[in-house]
């Protein structure tokens, strides 16, 4: 595992001197690729470019059933089961902590609690998308460079709560002033962004323990709630694609760079959708050749024509489209269902009342603001906010919102069931939709013995494979 903690980053410190020409100014013998301090920004900035990456996979998207595959099915047939973990801990994750760990970042570049509380924030986030997909992971012993290079496994439990602790670091230290070079939220404010950003996600967390915690879980989504998160979509985190190659979307490249239309809208989300004149349809599919919104019935085992199908849409797969991580609507459907459950007061009203703002919420988000669409859609009896229902309501408009967040979309459908109606690939084995993704087979050998103790202790049994359950996904 020695890659994983190979710093990526050195700092050259020093600067050049010409002892034997003094009639200079000190700043023409310093030489400006050696600075002084660390640029915590820089490095921040180079683990934003790794944001885009949770949500664009060929492989996150078929979990929840968004994409089904025209060509190629196997990974909405579930071959392959062990996935590779090395490139968060060597990329984002060490250059956060080299930020978070480092007591000579450049102040010039913002206040330095700053920096130290938007890395945190961003730590939490990459190591929540990586425990929620792997289950126990190394944490408390990782990043420790020659001194540990083969780290213990945490328990997704413990890993949880350290990352709970860090959201509060974040948000307690966090004090006037922006950071530069900041790519998500650039601009004036965008300090007081982060902060609201580090609650949601804190927030959301909490929420991940309603089976397996609900104390815990109801303890943290208040503290979160309180200390101030998302309240308009001008505040999601939407990773900014450009009209650049270096900086283009990754759909865009796979469908008009390297001309692949390997990938249509599934049959569960077009049926779900359709009947419903669901307005973010036309955003998230292209009609077919026959001019129909027709969805792929996912997992097949063989290859079709693409043109009988609806491809994905087009608005989602520009080069410079943008990808929606943690948004205002996400944030409203789990207010919702907290109150629903008891875990804010106001029950159904409550419940109602942010349910009805999340599916505004998200067709603003997706159809650039324009609802004029929504009243009508609003009025079919499915939608309509019923009590009885309201959980499966809730968990449906959650999962029609996060689509192309493929590996958030499995999370929360692993959490709650919703919805209901997603099936496994047909004729595939009696292969079951994954509950988790394997380790990196690197590490039989190279951590075999943290390894082992890790897999022996999955809360709910199994082996290293796609079946074996995570922390909070209690059965």
């Amino acid at each position: 595992m020695k890659n994983i903690y190979k710093p990526l980053f050195y700092c050259l410190i020093g600067s050049f001197v010409l002892s034997s020409c003094t009639k200079f100014k000190d700043s023409i013998n310093t030489d400006p690729n050696s600075p002084t301090k660390a640029s915590g920004t820089q490095l921040i900035a180079n683990a934003e470019q790794f944001l885009p990456g949770l949500s664009s996979s060929p492989y996150g998207v078929h979990y929840p059933q968004y994409l089904s595959n025209t060509s190629f099915p196997d990974n909405s047939r579930y071959v392959t089961t062990n996935f590779n973990f090395y490139g968060l801990y060597e990329g984002p994750l060490m250059n956060l902590q080299n930020v978070i760990d480092n007591t000579a970042l450049d102040a010039s570049e913002g206040p330095i609690t700053n920096q130290i509380a938007v890395a945190k924030i961003l730590k939490a986030y990459f190591m929540w998308h990586a425990t929620d997909r792997w289950g126990p992971l190394p944490y408390s012993e990782a990043w420790k460079g020659s001194g540990n290079f083969t780290p213990k496994y945490d328990t997704q439990q413990a890993i949880y709560n350290s990352l709970f602790t860090l959201l509060d670091e974040a948000n307690a230290s966090i004090t006037a002033g922006d950071i530069k070079n900041d790519i998500v939220y650039p601009g004036t404010g965008n300090v007081a962004k982060w902060k609201k950003l580090g609650n949601t996600i804190h927030m959301l967390m909490a929420l991940r323990l309603s089976k397996v915690d609900p104390a815990k879980g109801t303890s943290e989504f208040n503290k979160a709630l309180a200390n101030g998160i998302m309240n308009a979509n001008t505040d999601n985190l939407a990773y900014p694609h450009l009209a650049v190659t270096a900086q283009e979307n990754y759909w865009y490249n796979s469908f008009t760079v390297l001309s692949r239309n390997w990938f249509a809208v599934s049959k569960p989300v077009v049926d779900f959708m359709l009947p419903l004149n669901d307005p973010r349809l036309p955003i998230f599919a292209n009609k077919n050749t026959a001019g129909n919104y027709v969805g792929l019935d996912y997992g097949l085992s063989t290859t079709v024509t693409p043109g009988n199908y609806s491809l994905l849409g087009n608005a989602i797969r520009q080069q410079n489209s943008p990808v929606y991580l943690v948004t205002y609507a996400q944030a409203l459907f789990g207010l919702a269902e907290a109150a629903k459950i008891g875990w804010i007061a106001g029950s159904d009203a409550t419940a109602k009342t942010n349910y009805d703002l999340g599916i505004e919420q998200s067709v603003r988000q997706w159809n650039n603001n324009d609802i004029s669409a929504l009243a009508a859609y609003k009025l079919n009896a499915s939608v309509v906010y019923n009590p009885a229902t309201a959980l499966q309501q809730i968990g449906n408009q959650r999962w029609v919102h996060l689509f192309m967040h493929g590996y958030e979309g499995w999370a929360e459908w692993r959490r709650t069931g919703f919805p209901t109606f997603l099936a496994p690939a047909p004729n595939n084995n009696g292969k079951q939709i994954p509950r988790r993704e394997g380790y990196p087979t690197q590490e039989i050998n190279i951590n075999s013995a943290n390894y082992n103790a890790a897999v022996a202790a999955f809360p709910y049994g199994g082996s290293d494979n796609l079946d074996a359950r995570v922390w909070w996904d209690k059965p």
